[in-house]
């Protein structure tokens, strides 16, 4: 998504200039005040508090900008801290406030625009990829050597792969076809259970699955997040992979922190009745799901919505 600037109009005389950048939007301190109507002590408290209680990661969900002010006679360049959608919204929640919801529902549906526009941009090429794979393979039926209808019948495989792939480098990995509302709410002490029987089952040192604050039961909660009496994740595959992303990114546990996220992640879609199709094959294969835990932990947080859409497209039963 390219750099953009929205003016959001509430309504009445209130008028913000949004800014959408790496598929998020962004508020700074003072707009997310006018935005609610709150004192800015108000705002900044409930900030301090979401990032202490471990609701976000402020890393992931604060960028600083360069920002010319006039302060008197002189420009004065300053550094201002700007907040993503997903702290707006919990500073929302927080001041029960239905300008939340309002900001919330205009925010998505932008982002959603701008991700569309950027889809339609790269579909040619998408649809070339798969083009070119299904006309290698029709030519397969003139060819005599086994070892090139094993090359190409790999590719076919593959194809899913490839278009995820060229997804993630265009950013253009959409969120779609995604099934209904989970049945099965996580809970805590289910998932420490769940934990300790990975420990009995693999073995482990005296530190796998040693807590060392409180930002799993943070992740955990964050799954099943309400505002306004809506679900910030809808379906299954946004909590799951919203699970796996959060446990691998906060290093809640002293030893075991990657295995325990994809172990609690396959877990939670089994729980799900989701992790097999129905005929019987996984969503996920083991190679494929440990590849995708490692490229979590090495990416970085601005690039945690494609992770997800990355995850999603993986699991995706429409895709198997």
């Amino acid at each position: 998504m390219n750099n953009s600037v929205e003016i959001y109009n509430s309504g009445g005389e209130t008028q913000i200039e949004v800014k959408f950048e790496k598929e998020t939007v962004w508020l700074s301190l003072n707009q997310i005040t006018d935005l609610f109507g709150r004192d800015k002590s108000v705002i900044s408290r409930h900030l301090r508090n979401i990032y202490k209680e471990g609701e976000l990661e402020k890393e992931a969900t604060v960028a600083k900008n360069a920002t010319v002010q006039i302060e008197g006679k002189r420009e004065i360049k300053r550094d201002i801290e700007f907040y993503n959608l997903d702290a707006i919204i919990s500073v929302g929640y927080r001041v029960n406030s239905k300008q939340g919801t309002q900001f919330r529902i205009w925010a998505t549906n932008k982002l959603k625009e701008y991700l569309i526009q950027g889809y339609s941009i790269n579909q040619h090429r998408l649809d070339q990829l798969k083009q070119s794979i299904q006309l290698i393979q029709t030519s397969t039926q003139e060819l005599d050597s086994d070892q090139s209808r094993e090359i190409i019948s790999v590719l076919t495989d593959f194809a899913l792969g490839l278009d995820i792939l060229d997804g993630y480098d265009n950013q253009s990995l959409e969120i779609k076809d995604v099934s209904k509302e989970a049945i099965y709410k996580i809970e805590y002490q289910e998932a420490i259970e769940a934990i300790d029987q990975l420990k009995k089952k693999f073995g482990g040192s005296d530190l796998f699955g040693n807590e060392k604050d409180e930002s799993f039961k943070s992740s955990i909660a964050s799954i099943d997040q309400t505002f306004d009496g809506i679900e910030l994740y809808q379906s299954i595959e946004e909590k799951a992979a919203n699970l796996l992303y959060f446990i691998v990114k906060n290093h809640s546990f002293s030893d075991g922190n990657k295995r325990i996220a994809a172990w609690l992640f396959v877990w939670y879609l089994n729980k799900n009745k989701y992790l097999y199709t129905i005929e019987g094959k996984l969503v996920i294969e083991n190679n494929a799901l440990a590849s995708l835990t490692l490229v979590i932990a090495l990416s970085k947080p601005e690039e945690k919505e494609l992770m997800i859409r990355v995850i999603i497209n993986s699991i995706n039963k429409l895709n198997q």
